[in-house]
């Protein structure tokens, strides 16, 4: 009679393995099996990391085997059960690989496929169809899209992380329980002392330094030391941790009546402001976002507020950015005055401060959070919905989504409030006129590692564009992110569909830099730039001033935070600078979907790739006193999991 050696690999995650009976039948051209226990005496199976292997005898030749199936029933106590995957030697001798890294909860059962990536088209057998069917028809069950707040994009429908679907869920939640990490950096910052003097003042910018702790950290220590400077302020547009907002001035915005009179003691080459601007020397980031946003009302005990600043900035002559006028609001008038680096200290300083505060809420809300975690979220869920397991595109990206879904539920559960919106710098593309931009430098590598990494993959699955027009599961991907993930709304950027090789390749190279690079550049150099409270105030506990000459540094120092929430912001960021525990970063695939050569070369080559970027940053770094590491791909997580 026919046997074959099924060999079974757990999970070395947390509670990964079972005690529960574990069956096994196989699916076959020409017949199905008996279900088989796979059971060894008087040896303890399916312990976490364990693979064991099981002979399995049956009673008639069953052709070429198409699927495998699993399932679990109680044995004594209810446990879950992670399965990595299943190989199986034939009585010919080939083996079949048999991916899963998916739990089976419950007495629950797993029908799986051969690892061998297809699309629709290549499945010409019903029973083939019929399970790729019925595996997109559950998961739409389980994975269904909910309005979180009015403009954002949809979210997943789960009020809580224990209500996600059990293989999106982290391996254990304590890892990532903000009240849990926050209690864990007061006590690694040693700043449990000062958590009892909520509403109290700090007496000058060098108490600060107590909650202040340096934890073998070059770039928060510099910016403690120079963050009054205005090469330091500017310096932070390009590689802080929010270098997306800056753009080049095209047109002096006629809501900033600056004139040439108010800044020419910043400019340095003899020509007018207009001038400058037609040069190409003058930059602007501008808040208007925050404009009309009601400041956080959670603590009744202290007023805090916002501003919406336009900020204009010089590219000097040794290329360095500075700021040279800041307006605190949009609206122009004569309470609402033009700051500029000629008037007083404490007036220039302050403004200056107003921005950097603004900066930190629209970095937060929108940069961070929105661009990466909810638009990373909504690749996953329409992944999950669209896209069977055996497609190459689920196989891509299901690396790229991992955990996404649990750290925004976590969030949504814990932590965040409102708002949104999406747009993209732009006139920044030039490396010689702005040379220190290291954040495009090192952006633009990465993009084009992933995106040489795309189109190979692209090209192994989709031999030309009509493929790609007519492979469904891939268009109803792109039309679930679209229509539920960005609402529908054409100013996100996303297309309804893609009709191209080209196309598909640089959508899915979005997908894979947003949810790795981008989250990077912007989360974790969180406690580098913003740990020093005055450089990136979380409140403000005073309004803007409305009048030039009044500023001094006791009203700075009781607009900044207090000394409560001064502690609580620095564990904020502390924590989410940390990575994950068990960290995979760009590049790294452990969980080996793919099972196709073509593909296995083509990873080995991105690897490559990356480490060649790594060197290039490193030698780039060398001897800097503010190194960009940041989009070194050894420091970029596969995912948005922190």
């Amino acid at each position: 009679m026919p046997s074959y050696t099924v060999t079974v690999a757990t999970g070395s995650q947390w509670f990964a393995g079972t005690d529960d009976y574990i069956y096994l039948s196989l699916i076959g051209s020409a017949g199905c099996s008996e279900k088989h226990l796979l059971d060894k005496a008087f040896y303890n199976d399916f312990e976490r990391g364990a693979v064991d292997s099981y002979d399995v005898t049956v009673d008639e030749e069953l052709g070429e085997i198409q699927l495998v199936k699993i399932e679990k029933r109680k044995y004594w106590l209810h446990d879950d059960w992670y399965l990595k995957y299943i190989t199986l030697k034939t009585p010919h001798g080939d083996y079949i690989e048999f991916p899963c890294y998916r739990w089976i909860t419950g007495e629950g059962e797993i029908v799986l496929r051969d690892g061998r990536a297809k699309l629709a088209r290549d499945d010409q057998i019903h029973l083939l169809k019929q399970h790729r069917r019925k595996e997109l028809e559950a998961r739409q069950k389980q994975y269904r899209w909910m309005e979180w707040n009015p403009g954002f994009p949809l979210s997943i429908d789960a009020k809580c992380h224990k209500d996600l679907p059990r293989d999106i869920q982290f391996d254990s939640e304590k890892g990532v329980d903000f009240v849990l990490n926050y209690s864990k950096a007061m006590e690694n910052l040693f700043i449990n002392r000062f958590m009892h003097m909520f509403q109290s003042s700090w007496n000058d910018f060098a108490d600060f330094e107590k909650i202040f702790v340096k934890i073998s950290n070059t770039i928060s220590e510099r910016v403690k030391n120079h963050w009054q400077e205005d090469l330091m302020f500017g310096y932070q547009f390009l590689n802080g941790c929010n270098p997306v907002l800056i753009k080049r001035c095209t047109e002096l915005p006629q809501k900033l009546p600056v004139t040439t009179e108010m800044v020419e003691c910043s400019l340095e080459r003899n020509l007018s402001l207009e001038q400058e601007v037609q040069e190409g020397n003058i930059f602007i980031v501008d808040y208007e976002l925050l404009d009309g946003i009601d400041a956080n009302k959670t603590d009744p005990c202290t007023h805090q507020f916002l501003a919406a600043p336009i900020c204009l900035l010089y590219k000097n002559l040794a290329n360095k950015i500075v700021p040279i006028a800041i307006q605190l609001n949009q609206a122009p008038g004569e309470k609402n005055p033009i700051f500029l680096p000629s008037d007083a200290k404490y007036d220039w300083l302050l403004a200056k401060i107003w921005v950097r505060s603004s900066d930190f809420h629209v970095h937060q809300t929108i940069t961070h959070l929105l661009r990466t975690h909810l638009v990373s979220e909504v690749f996953g869920i329409a992944m999950y919905r669209q896209l069977p397991a055996v497609h190459p595109i689920f196989k891509l990206l299901v690396a790229h989504v991992r955990f996404t879904i649990a750290i925004n539920t976590k969030a949504r559960e814990q932590l965040i409030c409102e708002y949104g919106l999406f747009d993209k710098a732009r006139g920044m593309d030039s490396t010689e006129d702005i040379p220190y931009y290291f954040y495009r430098d090192d952006g633009l590598l990465v993009w084009e590692a992933i995106q040489s990494f795309t189109s190979e993959v692209v090209g192994i699955y989709y031999e030309d564009d009509q493929v790609v027009v007519e492979d469904q599961e891939l268009q109803d991907f792109v039309r679930d992110v679209y229509v539920y993930g960005m609402r529908g709304r054409k100013a996100s950027g996303f297309p309804k569909s893609i009709k191209s090789r080209e196309k598909l390749s640089e959508y899915l190279t979005v997908v894979i830099f947003t949810a790795s690079a981008q989250h990077a550049a912007v989360n974790f150099g969180q406690y580098d730039w913003c740990s020093w409270i005055p450089n990136a105030p979380p409140t403000m506990r005073a309004p803007p001033p409305t009048a030039k000459g009044v500023v001094t540094i006791e009203q700075i120092v009781d607009t900044l935070p207090d000394r409560g929430r001064s502690c609580w912001h620095l564990g904020a960021v502390w924590a989410l600078s940390q990575f994950q525990e068990n960290e995979l970063f760009l590049g790294m695939y452990p969980e080996e979907h793919f099972i196709e050569k073509p593909v296995k070369e083509a990873m080995i080559r991105f690897r490559k790739n990356l480490e060649a970027i790594v060197s290039v940053i490193a030698e780039r770094n060398k001897n800097k006193k503010l190194p960009y590491y940041y989009l070194s791909p050894d420091r970029i997580p596969n995912s948005v999991a922190i």
